[in-house]
């Protein structure tokens, strides 16, 4: 550790130890934090479900002990150890933890909802000082790990004027995404990609609909109003679809999933709409003066975001690539730092999405997966144009990208102008034929191909492709003509600007598809295991990996199994777990009441007392009564609950 140097961690992980890991945070996030003499520096950026190929991981660590297993071997990956770390925030009972100091006015907010905001508020301190934003948090909703009270609020928004921050509640679309997920059954990304599929559509009043929602959590469960407007809009579908009249390629059930969701879109812009208005007459202040942060699950809907920017003409979108609970870790590590006053002389810029796990250099990493890899050459361009001609390829490259969308270093690539690179991405994904891929282009050209006046590094806009070159790139074209599009910049990704540069020589086309590289139900490739067997059991046959050519040998007997990540660190904590549960149970706490004490603030001073018990008891049975409640304990029992089959010990035999 370098002399005046000093290292902090922010963690989103279940608090060990304590009937608290049971609560049930997903995904699990560590952020390194380096503080040099007027710079932060995000030094590294680890997702759990990267590590332990569980996606969204929500395995707890159920013990102090294991934790420190944990951090230890990352920080060694860094030339650190657990005694370097000066303060720790987000999870308790963490080496030095801190508790993180709660902004002055947003007292009566959740902690998750003000990590959220944060992290896009603080993602560039030189623009927070200096300039106005108008931010939203908007999610599904706030875990409650580190409140100590109920709050008021469940969604923040706030106008920030060089630095003065002003809060206010916000509705959150989110919800309606969340409870179209319980309907059909499908995840807010498929579902999102779904409503741009087709051209079905519906007649649906939305704007008279949406005028009556409420969706803060303020004076009702934004459930009730998100499930009574989703079961209304899928009721006038069926009452308008004819089921032997769908399009061509889809069968009639994601028809009308299809207009239901052109109608819930449509709902959620009228709702960011008026978050937006609300805001800027609280803060005084208007939209062209200012840029705009949205954060939380919902920010991932590139449509909305673009939207909402022409609408209002902010000057730019401030957005984390991890703004869903993936980046629950990184706004942590903001508010921890905003918090202990380390920002106000310092400066902190976001300027790459690139702090993942770093592949170590070809030949070295090959080593566990050499059976798979036919020859391993240098990078020659013709070779590449060549490979791309025949279909797509693996590209690995340096540090992971952080969030849940691939932005060029564990990718899938192809070639854009042939309808077939789509259709053979998602085969080897295994995965709807209609889903969209996305186009990587060199940052200098984006605006003579995509009617966009801003960057998006980090794929979070949706615009039109310019209808002079839109028949050149098929295999990137939404039904509507538009893409979800990332700009790559020679500074941020020298690679793989230069991989696309030399697709642009050739082809007069400055831009390649991109995809993640991973399989149907897996995270993101972690390492270069993990993304050479992907390629030998799904047939890719090339693998560009830190710039080295690697061509894999197929799997030609289809029996070969993603590669083994690290499940060491979660297995065996059966004994720890079982003590924990055990010892509420025998106290003769109800899994309704384990599920309360676990998950809501006001009851964190509560003991295994008899009278603590019995009233933690009867505050469940009344609960019970609601619908919501139900559904929430059965999800806990079937996680935590002794003798369920998504016990963390059904998994893997512990």
């Amino acid at each position: 550790m370098s002399s005046g140097t000093k290292y902090y961690l922010s963690c989103y992980l279940s608090p060990p130890d304590t009937i608290e890991s049971f609560s049930i945070r997903h995904d699990h996030a560590i952020a390194l934090w380096e503080h040099g003499a007027r710079t932060i520096k995000l030094r590294r950026y680890w997702e759990m479900e990267r590590i332990s190929g569980q996606k969204h991981h929500l395995w707890p660590l159920y013990s102090t002990r294991r934790v420190e297993r944990v951090l230890t071997d990352l920080l060694a990956e860094e030339g650190l150890a657990l005694d370097d770390i000066s303060m720790t925030w987000g999870t308790p009972g963490l080496p030095r933890y801190r508790e993180i100091v709660v902004p002055e006015g947003a007292e009566e907010y959740p902690m998750h909802s003000l990590s959220h905001l944060f992290s896009g508020l603080l993602m560039d301190t030189t623009i927070f000082k200096a300039e106005k934003i108008v931010a939203l948090a908007v999610d599904g909703g706030p875990d409650r790990v580190l409140d100590k009270s109920k709050k008021q609020f469940r969604y923040a928004g706030c106008v920030s004027d060089r630095g003065v921050v002003r809060y206010m509640p916000m509705d959150s679309p989110g919800n309606l995404y969340s409870e179209c997920r319980n309907v059909f059954a499908k995840e807010e990304g498929t579902l999102m990609a779904l409503a741009s599929a087709t051209r079905t559509a519906i007649e649906y009043d939305v704007e008279s609909a949406v005028t009556g929602i409420d969706l803060s959590g303020v004076h009702r469960r934004p459930s009730e109003d998100s499930v009574a407007f989703v079961r209304d809009v899928v009721a006038a579908a069926e009452r308008q679809l004819d089921p032997d009249s769908v399009a061509d390629g889809f069968s009639f059930e994601e028809n009308l999933q299809s207009a239901v969701m052109k109608c819930v879109q449509r709902a959620c812009e009228l709702i960011m709409e008026r978050n937006i208005v609300r805001l800027c007459a609280m803060g005084g202040v208007e939209p062209g003066d200012c840029y705009l942060s949205i954060s939380g699950g919902y920010a991932l809907n590139c449509p909305s975001n673009s939207w909402i920017l022409e609408r209002f003409g902010f000057k730019d979108l401030l957005t984390p690539p991890c703004p869903d609970d993936s980046g629950q870790a990184l706004g942590l590590g903001l508010l921890g730092l905003y918090g202990e006053g380390v920002l106000e002389k310092s400066e902190f810029k976001l300027s790459h999405a690139y702090h993942g796990s770093v592949i170590p250099p070809a030949e070295e990493a090959l080593v566990d997966c050499s059976e798979w890899v036919e020859s391993v050459t240098p990078f020659d361009p013709e070779v590449f144009l060549d490979d791309l001609a025949n279909g797509p390829v693996a590209w690995v490259d340096g540090a992971s990208e952080i969030g849940p969308r691939a932005l060029g270093n564990r990718s899938l690539i192809a070639d854009p102008r042939r309808m077939e690179s789509k259709d053979l991405l998602n085969r080897y994904k295994r995965r709807q034929w209609w889903r969209p891929v996305a186009p990587m282009v060199m940052e200098e050209f984006f605006e003579d191909w995509f009617d966009a006046s801003h960057k998006s590094p980090f794929m979070l806009k949706s615009v039109q492709v310019r209808s002079a070159v839109a028949k050149r790139v098929p295999a990137v074209l939404h039904e509507d003509g538009s893409a979800r599009f990332q700009t790559v910049g020679r500074d941020s990704n020298p690679s793989l600007h230069s991989a696309l540069a030399v697709f642009n020589e050739a082809t007069g086309v400055p831009m390649l598809c991109n995809t993640s590289l991973n399989d149907k139900g897996e995270p993101i490739v972690d390492s270069v295991d993990d993304a050479i067997t992907f390629c030998a059991r799904r047939g890719v046959e090339v693998a560009y990996i830190n710039g080295r050519r690697v061509a894999v040998r197929a799997d030609v007997d289809g029996m070969l199994d993603p590669g083994a990540r690290k499940s060491s660190y979660f297995t065996g904590q059966a004994v720890v777990r079982d003590e924990i549960w055990d010892k509420w149970i025998a106290a003769g706490t109800s899994v309704a009441g384990l599920y309360m004490r676990a998950n809501a603030p006001g009851l964190r001073g509560f003991d295994r007392s008899e009278k603590s018990v019995r009233y933690i008891n009867r505050l469940a049975a009344i609960q019970g009564r609601q619908e919501h409640f139900g559904r929430a304990v059965k999800k806990f029992e079937e996680m935590f609950g002794p003798g369920s089959d998504f016990r963390l010990g059904a998994r893997w035999e512990l």
